[in-house]
């Protein structure tokens, strides 16, 4: 997976833009970073900060990328973004529908300085619709996709917050695919360049296809009540005798099997995919007296190694230093404070990517000498203030 050369103006901030972003500079892709002269992106500020003084969010998504200081809402300013975008393969934002078109940076306006771009717009709601201008952050997206609402064990109880921001993490990495999907595109000859326009809120929505039928064709799932959601023993978390969970995901026959004789409980064959109320109440119970008998650590000796699809519920501290993610080389600790990394493994890796988070302003004139600008030009555009 290269794509080394690959240049890409990323004016996004906090975290679902620079999480794609970030995918693409894992990737091999130069990232640009087109921040303002003030304060740059909003998550350099943002606490808990590293050893160094940086956000632990920014310094997470934006590893190995370049910043440029530039002052969009200045004449000047938007002539050197310009001069960056016939040189540029993507532009990829984040801003509230319509501030692109106020700052002059809007699609049809790079389009006429380079016809082959790929220009991205990451929005909560996307550009269009009767929430286009509505303000949100993950918590509303995920609310209003419909995934809130199932997140509760029963009508009875609260909507719980996921622990990951779902919604930022899924519209940047559906981001980055619609990028790349324009990009081989326009290299099969399929298109020039690409107006993409993706919304927060309509990618966790289509993350509903398990339940999107009932939905679509009736009342809609509801919470605890869908196969998938908890209304399956088979499919469920259970407490262990430590006050820890494990997790048994045994839809099919077989695993159900392999799951009875390993604790040898084949008197419980019969009730797998059982539609009875009373049977599936019956059985979960015993599944949780079942459980109670011993820790999670216990059950995951007894049956890690056994085809029954019982797992154990890690911490994310406990996942992220597991013998999994230590042989997936998932957490990179080369440049900085430990991050995550790129979540796959490639036989064909990148020629050079990785280094730190940039500093404000950090590749200002190195990039600006690179599209013509001479040292004189440059002192001139940071005496008026242009750039930092």
């Amino acid at each position: 997976m290269r794509i080394d050369g690959l240049r890409v103006l990323d004016l996004s901030r906090l975290l679902p833009g620079p999480f794609a972003t970030q995918l693409l500079a894992d990737a091999g892709a130069d990232v640009i970073k087109i921040e303002d002269t003030d304060r740059g992106d909003y998550a350099r500020h943002m606490p808990p900060y590293t050893d160094d003084g940086v956000g632990t969010i920014f310094d997470a998504v934006n590893r190995g990328k370049r910043s440029v200081a530039v002052d969009l809402k200045t004449e000047p300013g938007r002539e050197a973004f310009m001069r960056l975008v016939e040189t540029a393969d993507v532009v990829f934002e984040q801003f509230r529908p319509g501030v692109v078109d106020r700052l002059g940076i809007d699609y049809e306006s790079v389009h006429e300085h380079n016809s082959e771009v790929v220009y991205c717009s990451l929005s909560g709601f996307g550009q269009t619709g009767p929430h286009a201008d509505r303000v949100g952050h993950d918590l509303n997206y995920v609310g209003m996709a419909g995934l809130l609402d199932l997140t509760r064990a029963d009508e009875a109880t609260d909507p719980q917050i996921p622990g990951y921001p779902i919604g930022d993490m899924a519209g940047g990495l559906f981001a980055a695919f619609s990028i790349l999907g324009a990009l081989l595109s326009r290299e099969l000859g399929n298109a020039d360049g690409e107006y993409v326009d993706v919304a927060m809120t309509d990618v966790v929505a289509s993350f509903s296809q398990a339940v999107a039928h009932e939905a679509l064709t009736g009342d809609g799932p509801r919470p605890g009540e869908t196969p998938l959601t908890g209304a399956a023993p088979w499919y469920g978390v259970y407490e262990t005798a430590d006050g820890r969970y494990v997790t048994i995901a045994a839809i099919e026959e077989k695993f159900w099997r392999e799951f009875c004789e390993a604790v040898d409980r084949e008197d419980l064959l019969d009730a797998h995919m059982t539609t009875d109320p009373a049977e599936r109440a019956a059985l979960r119970e015993e599944l949780t007296d079942l459980f109670a008998e011993k820790t999670r650590d216990e059950w995951e000796a007894e049956l890690g190694d056994v085809d029954a699809m019982v797992a154990p519920v890690w911490t994310l501290g406990e996942a992220l230093s597991s013998e999994h993610a230590t042989a997936r080389e998932l957490i990179d600790r080369d440049t900085g404070a430990p991050r995550v990394g790129f979540p796959a493994q490639v036989s064909e890796p990148p020629a050079e990517t990785g280094g730190p988070a940039p500093e404000h302003g950090e590749h200002t004139d190195t990039v600006l000498q690179s599209v013509g600008f001479d040292a004189a030009d440059i002192q001139s555009l940071s005496e008026g203030g242009v750039v930092r």
